[in-house]
């Protein structure tokens, strides 16, 4: 549908609306390959150079509310944290978006500063660097939650991606693309609601989380410690146990791979067991936390691979990864996933 959308004119547009009395003199797709999200390098004639997003999927209310989030918090982060996010640019004081709408799209603009970058985390970590992610990201955590107060307002809850998932199963195009098996969703998203309200989800404290930390999003100093984060597209309010199933992936014994899969085991590998620690002794989990966990992975598979797999992964990916879902991911998560062994671990 999307194929013969100029994209770069549209990059050059929200550029000129922002200002245009500086000239561009090259745009550049940056974007990862497995990805169909849109990322751009605005060159200038002086050289300089900013970072547009380009984002058409969703709700713009949505794009709105998370990016005027995200950059808030990006100034209010106190040290070590304030330069660790990328920082959108902004136009008399407000943030910046640039919507394009005509008949075939609604598209949607943010600019960024270019973020700097130290060392790639390692495709496979030791166990000391394990226990020093595990410390870094409750530091994160604490950082984010001080000032989860200062931030703009959040509407959006999980609920309402699951519910949004059970509509779309209601369409035309939901019953093509997930044709028999809308009754193993429905089932899951029952389950996802149920055992939070059971769990008491609703109580626990929200922050902003990244939900997506492979080691391709964020940079590490020599000594491990965290240096710079970007890639926001899965950007949310919720609770702090949204952010670990992909640390257990950074974690995990395969390491980094290119052909990747999201099963649940990575969660009880006893090498995510050192990081969990690590991060206990600097922010201590509850154990209505760690039972949440199960429910966070299930909330993954079915907003991030079902519901939107297709605008975050080509073809060839999301339905690699659906068909996993069904025959994988859904039957292994109460069959796998240990309360217990994490709760042992952490001495709760």
């Amino acid at each position: 549908m999307y194929q013969n959308i100029n994209f770069i004119k549209i990059i050059e547009d929200a550029w000129h609306d922002y200002d245009s009395t500086r000239s561009i003199k090259a745009v550049e797709d940056i974007s990862a390959k497995v990805s169909t999200n849109h990322v751009y390098r605005i060159r200038f004639e002086d050289d300089d150079n900013i970072i547009a997003k380009l984002s058409y999927f969703g709700k713009f209310e949505h794009f709105e509310e998370d990016h005027g989030i995200i950059n808030a918090l990006a100034n209010n982060l106190s040290a070590p944290f304030e330069n660790f996010l990328a920082k959108s640019l902004t136009k008399h004081g407000k943030l910046f978006i640039y919507r394009h709408t005509d008949s075939l799209m609604d598209a949607w603009v943010v600019f960024y500063n270019p973020i700097k970058i130290d060392q790639k985390p390692d495709k496979k970590q030791s166990k000391e660097q394990i226990t020093i992610l595990g410390k870094e990201l409750a530091k994160f955590h604490k950082a984010c939650y001080k000032v989860a107060n200062t931030l703009p307002p959040n509407y959006k809850q999980t609920t309402d991606d699951i519910n949004h998932l059970l509509e779309i199963l209601k369409t035309e195009r939901g019953q093509f693309e997930h044709r028999g098996h809308e009754d193993v969703i429905r089932k899951q998203c029952d389950l996802y609601i149920e055992n939070c309200d059971k769990i008491g989800v609703a109580e626990m404290p929200s922050i902003p989380v990244f939900v997506d930390w492979n080691i391709g999003n964020f940079s590490v100093k020599n000594d491990y410690s965290f240096f710079s984060r970007w890639d926001y597209d899965w950007f949310r309010m919720s609770t702090r146990m949204m952010d670990f199933y992909f640390f257990s992936r950074v974690c995990s014994e395969i390491g980094d791979r290119t052909v990747f899969s999201y099963t649940i085991d990575p969660l009880m590998e006893d090498r995510f067991m050192i990081f969990l620690k690590a991060y206990h002794k600097v922010y201590p989990l509850t154990e209505q936390e760690v039972k949440i966990l199960k429910e966070t992975y299930r909330f993954f598979i079915l907003n991030y691979v079902i519901k939107d797999g297709r605008y975050f992964f080509h073809e060839f990916y999301a339905s690699k990864l659906q068909f996993e879902a069904y025959d994988n991911y859904f039957p292994n998560i109460d069959q796998s996933f240990d309360t217990d062994k994490i709760l042992k671990a952490l001495d709760i």
